[in-house]
């Protein structure tokens, strides 16, 4: 049996969703907080089962019987290293034989300020005595969405990567190497650094949303501290406005990409090309 946690999210929906094209829908368990949210899942014929970070009982019910859990990471940045902590407590107790974890790119050694949780999380699986697997994500193409809308209203996306360059993907491009991880052999104990093959810069990204789109788009590259302005000043809290900037001054020291092909090798194919996500991005915003 195959548990994925954090069902209910916009990547463990994907697994979940692909999951059911390879296996057994009875063999899956979606283990989400709010089981309301996944009648769409268990209109597949998967298992939804209450799992809640908070609540280490709720935890160890989901995980009954499951031989491979996917620990989706937390969306509450600040507790999350508990609230993992807590999953594979569970994990151990039940004797899942394979625990796979959605970490973010080169988390041992990456200064971003989203690193230091899934690094405590990396360490606290492998003191478990779990096999493992970690997934290391780069950055989701999803994410630039909204910039991408107001970039075609105003000509610009605003930045302050300069020209450092990520290795973001589509969110079903790690979904399917968590999949194939899921449901293959050998991957027991391994890390694997999970990024485009071909790493672009935002200036890559205004152009082809250019093109693609037919609207003048450019890249403006603003200092740091001009940047985080903007940012509060568009109304995000100064919490969200600090892990973003930070997030560009990760992408201007090459933090999030990676020549690893990792990725590519687990999906049996090339990573989704910029052009292709930034195409399914503007069909989203109609």
């Amino acid at each position: 049996m195959i548990v994925v946690t954090g069902a209910t999210g916009h990547l463990g929906r994907l697994v979940v969703e692909a999951l059911a094209q390879k296996v057994p829908t009875d063999q899956i368990v979606a283990a989400v907080r709010t089981p309301e949210k996944a009648a769409d899942l268990a209109a597949l014929g998967v298992q939804v089962r209450v799992a809640d970070y908070e609540q280490p009982a709720t935890l160890t019910e989901a995980f009954a019987g499951a031989e491979k859990v996917l620990l989706v990471s937390s969306s509450e940045v600040g507790r999350r290293t508990a609230q993992h902590a807590a999953a594979v407590q569970a994990a151990k107790a039940v004797g899942v034989t394979h625990l796979v974890y959605t970490s973010i790119l080169g988390a041992d050694t990456a200064t971003i300020s989203l690193a230091p949780e899934h690094k405590a999380t990396e360490e606290i699986i492998r003191d478990s005595g779990i096999p493992f697997t970690f997934l290391r994500n780069s950055w989701y193409t999803e994410n630039y969405e909204q910039s991408i809308a107001q970039a075609l209203a105003t000509g610009a996306i605003l930045g302050s990567a300069g020209e450092g360059k990520l290795g973001g993907v589509p969110r079903a491009d790690y979904a399917g190497a968590a999949v194939e991880v899921l449901t293959g052999t050998g991957h027991e104990n391994k890390v694997y650094e999970l990024a485009a093959d071909q790493a672009w810069s935002y200036a890559d990204l205004a152009e082809a949303v250019a093109r693609i789109s037919g609207k003048p788009v450019a890249y403006q590259n603003v200092p740091a501290s001009q940047h985080r302005d903007i940012l509060i000043g568009a109304g995000l809290p100064e919490f969200v406005a600090d892990m973003l900037v930070d997030a560009d001054r990760a992408i201007a020291d090459g933090e999030l990409a990676s020549g690893s092909g990792d990725l590519s090798a687990l999906l049996g194919r090339p990573t989704t090309t910029l052009d292709d996500a930034v195409t399914a991005l503007l069909k989203n915003l109609g």
